[in-house]
């Protein structure tokens, strides 16, 4: 029995040895990690010799949790957690056959949120208005814990990541500082706080982002050919910063830097891009973008083993501004096309997804560009209310500003009923009227001319039709502009002054194309 104990244990040496002598978890799994909580059970997962068994157990807690031993095949073990109650902090230990051990220590439960995008995602701490007092802010959320991938590109889908930037922290202003656009997200990380002040449990934070990038490459193959995008492939960098490449292809960084987190279980997902896109795919980014959503949710759901929810809740920023006195119309284009031309969220493309705001927080005198404003502080706030009414059905929270409701056309005015109560101050352009002696649908090309806010009531608002005559009104747009208002100063807000009301575009007649 002893001699047969002996070879089996050097038959598990030389196979750790040939597999490079890796007993261990995969590289997103470490000291200080958060797991789902329940209802939903957690994933975990690493490498091994294969035929081995793998047995994983938590300790140190208030419950203990022994998972069922598993085999390693193909190199990989793989296991299940049992679903377990926010709190911790628990050890976590996978052991081979009774023979080598790996512990994880100090492992909290809670909810984890994957946070992704381009550079205003990437955008740290320490590069926000108020800086050094949100960075004294770290030590006071222990509980709310970080994670960040490296940097990374691949042709072909990896299982694991390929680097790891900041591995699962304790947060610490060092950390949250890190250097311009290298770590730590600001939106990311103040999004999570608020979600802890809110909901008292912890909340682990996986950052996956990378500056400049277009949505085909963070879309994998299926969601791009859904789109008709799969046979475009190549997008030319406008940008110059050295952290951006000259060219992007498609699915490059899905393949890097999303595909590995797939067997994560994770709770939802915010993203912070679409600039990329102002003048790449433009047309197409209604399609790509919810698109993209629903392949990474059917992704997550099956690869977790149906742990993450098929339609986990998945939260972004509208982009905010770029260019002052510019005349193009990219920006408002995408605005409207991240969602899904409905100009709200969530909708009937577009379910179980909230949006933030951002066009009324410009800031034209941000040393890192004007495309990059340092107001992250609003933007992490209005996603957190989202949060709370969408993901967690917080009742009473107020997290879209006004929406037109209803719109009534007349000889000198157009009366727009919002779908709440609105605070108003006065504007001269900020609403535009097409005018056309034709009835179909007004684009860019149109004539579009100011249209007046005349008076306002509790949820409506008249704006002058002088400049068109009735049967020429062809269609009515908001803040149809790349920078449509100062700095939280747009015209129409809440009531409570708190959410600016979305820009929209309207047509009197219909495409019958």
């Amino acid at each position: 029995m002893f001699l047969k104990r002996c070879l089996c244990f050097l038959t598990i040496l030389g196979s750790l040895y040939a597999y490079g002598g890796r007993f261990q978890f995969a590289s997103y799994y470490g000291d200080h990690m958060v797991l789902q909580k329940a209802p939903e059970r957690a994933v975990l997962w690493g490498y091994g010799p294969d035929d081995a068994e793998v047995t994983v157990f938590l300790s140190g807690g208030p419950v203990t949790n022994n998972a069922p031993a598993v085999s390693v095949a193909a190199g990989i073990w793989r296991v299940t957690l049992v679903p377990m109650e926010a709190g911790g902090p628990y050890n976590v230990t996978a052991v081979l056959q009774n023979n080598h051990s790996i512990t994880l220590t100090d492992v909290l439960f809670g909810d984890v949120w994957l946070c992704g995008g381009q550079s205003n995602m990437a955008f740290t701490t320490s590069q926000v208005f108020n800086a050094s007092e949100e960075l004294a802010l770290a030590s006071k959320f222990p509980q709310v814990r970080i994670f960040m991938a490296a940097l990374e590109q691949s042709d072909t889908e990896l299982t694991d990541l390929a680097g790891v930037e900041v591995p699962w922290s304790v947060p610490t202003a060092k950390l949250l500082g890190g250097g311009d656009f290298k770590h730590y997200s600001a939106v990311c990380w103040m999004f999570g706080r608020h979600l802890y002040k809110a909901l008292k449990y912890p909340i682990g934070l996986v950052t996956s982002c990378w500056g400049g990038t277009p949505v085909e490459a963070w879309s994998s193959p299926r969601a791009l050919q859904h789109c008709d995008l799969d046979r475009i492939n190549g997008f030319p960098m406008p940008y110059t910063p050295s952290m951006y490449l000259s060219v992007w292809t498609n699915s490059l960084l899905w393949n890097a830097m999303i595909h590995p987190l797939l067997n994560m279980t994770i709770k939802g997902a915010i993203w912070y891009q679409g600039e990329a896109n102002t003048d790449y795919n433009q047309k197409k980014y209604s399609c790509s973008f919810p698109s993209m959503i629903d392949d990474w949710r059917m992704a997550f759901h099956q690869s977790s083993g149906g742990q993450t929810a098929p339609d986990f809740p998945f939260g972004f920023v509208q982009v905010s501004t770029y260019r002052k006195a510019s005349l193009s119309e990219g920006f408002p284009n995408i605005r409207w096309h991240q969602t899904a031309d409905y100009g709200f969220a969530p909708n009937l493309r577009m379910k179980n997804t909230f949006m933030a705001v951002a066009m009324d927080l410009g800031d034209e005198m941000s040393p890192f560009g004007s495309i990059h404003p340092r107001d992250k502080q609003d933007v992490a706030y209005r996603l957190s209310l989202g949060a709370r009414a969408v993901a967690y059905g917080e009742e009473g929270v107020s997290f879209q500003g006004p929406f037109p409701s209803r719109v009534l056309v007349n000889d000198q005015y157009i009366n727009v009923t919002y779908d709440q109560r609105v605070s108003v101050t006065q504007s001269k352009d900020i609403f535009q009227i097409c005018c056309s002696v034709v009835k179909v649908p007004c684009d860019s090309l149109s004539l579009w001319v100011p249209a007046p806010i005349m008076q306002w009531g509790l949820n409506a608002i008249q704006v002058s039709s002088n400049y068109c005559s009735l049967n020429h009104v062809a269609g009515l747009r908001y803040a149809w502009r790349d920078w449509p208002c100062d700095f939280k100063a747009c015209p129409v807000y809440s009531a409570d002054g708190v959410l600016p009301a979305p820009p929209f575009t309207l047509n009197r007649w219909p495409d019958k194309r």
